[in-house]
């Protein structure tokens, strides 16, 4: 594959070694919030729940400021604190002597993992704006491909603890610091780079320059919904399978990297192909409705050949973020990508506030009915709601601003 310029690689390792580091984690956590808090898999799922929440409060906060910073003093020294940050987590995680450790790692990968806006940014930087739908499909399967490497990582190295994989992830994440460190060259230009300031360093802020275009308001609204509505994949799937399959830490280290492997196909494959026959508007419409269909189906799957069925399937729902993202950057200026994308990351954190307190809880509360797919259901019904703004509001016409909006 050719790059159309020697920063896109360097952000997609960064971000692969990053998600083999989140991904090694997950078959474990479940097991780990059960020994250092004494309770059931039950009640471990809801106190999954609340750790997200923690890492989304700190998101929701650090997006915006990580990538209005970007904006005004580059994108390479964000990107370099965040790896810096996540190999503090993983190792606060791997040492974490009670559950308040757990939750302060969390707090940690709030604030670290907010940079994913910058490097998301440095793609729009470096792509010209027909072409950012596709290479915003690489960053999804660089991701993708990390969940194929990280949870089978993981699911091995359970055999030696429930800290191997966080001291791995901490190490991926030195090795992944480093790495920016010496390889990634600066993006954002000194002729387009802005003053920092507060008042677009929130949520509010970032969006403003998108005001200007008739169908952000509903675009957004979609995404947020959409976002809620996958976040039922790192909030539940873990306990999901031990509850529901009766699988072990291997088996669900298989199936997550089977997903990775699935998404990060569609993403290098059909995106770009999909965005260029059928524009960016028709394509979320086709990954949300993927979407929908398959957590529909898991609310009544238990046999390993249906979930894994599903699991092909939902591949396509994939298509979604990218092309979302490609809309919103095209209707925002040069001066402005960073603090888009660190708004995109604070909306997305708000996803995961909402998402433990409806997902993990729905689970919970029907498998202590003896049902265990209440956190699908949720996910269903707000995925279809993400696919009728989409049909029903977002105008096939997208407005791009032109001019820098103060």
């Amino acid at each position: 594959m050719t790059f159309h310029h020697r920063a896109v690689p360097i952000v997609l390792a960064a971000v692969l070694i990053d998600s083999i580091g989140f991904g090694i984690v997950l078959p474990v956590l479940p097991r780990l919030i059960v020994e250092l808090a004494n309770v059931s898999l039950e009640d471990a799922t809801r106190i999954g729940g609340w750790m997200m929440v923690a890492y989304a409060v700190t998101h929701f906060f650090a997006g915006p400021i990580l990538g209005s910073l970007g904006d005004a003093i580059g994108r390479r020294p964000v990107l370099l604190f965040g790896m810096i940050a996540f190999s503090i987590d993983y190792a606060l995680m791997a040492a974490a002597p009670t559950i308040g450790w757990l939750f302060a790692g969390r707090i940690v990968a709030g604030i670290a993992g907010a940079t994913y806006g910058p490097a998301n940014a440095v793609l729009a930087d470096v792509t010209p704006p027909e072409k950012r739908g596709a290479t915003f499909g690489l960053m999804g399967a660089a991701f993708g491909i990390g969940f194929i490497l990280g949870p089978a990582m993981g699911g091995l190295l359970a055999g030696f603890g429930t800290r191997a994989p966080f001291i791995a992830a901490a190490v991926l994440a030195g090795i992944n610091a480093l790495w920016i460190l010496f390889m990634l060259p600066e993006t954002m230009t000194e002729d387009k780079r802005r003053r920092f300031d507060w008042r677009q360093a929130n949520v509010v802020g970032a969006f403003r320059p998108l005001m200007q275009a008739g169908n952000a308001k509903w675009l957004l609204a979609a995404a947020f919904l959409w976002q809620v509505a996958h976040m039922v994949y790192p909030t539940t799937w873990a306990f999901f399978g031990g509850l529901a399959l009766g699988w072990d830490e291997r088996m669900i280290g298989w199936s997550l990297a089977a997903s990775g492997l699935c998404m990060a196909l569609v993403q290098t494959l059909v995106t770009g192909r999909a965005i260029a026959r059928f524009g960016e508007e028709r394509t979320v419409v086709i990954g949300m409705l993927a979407g929908a269909l398959v957590f529909t189906g898991y609310i009544f799957a238990r046999d390993l050949w249906a979930v894994y069925a599903l699991i092909a399937i939902s591949a396509f729902q994939a298509l979604a973020y990218p092309s979302i993202n490609a809309l919103l950057s095209r209707m925002t200026d040069p001066s402005h990508q960073g603090a888009l994308q660190g708004g995109l990351a604070s909306l997305n954190s708000v996803a995961v506030i909402v998402a433990p307190l409806m997902l993990s809880q729905a689970l919970a509360f029907g498998a202590e009915r003896g049902f265990y797919g209440g956190n699908f259901v949720v996910a269903s019904g707000l995925a279809f709601a993400a696919v009728l703004i989409i049909l029903l509001r977002v105008v096939p016409k997208v407005q791009v601003i032109q001019k820098p909006v103060a």
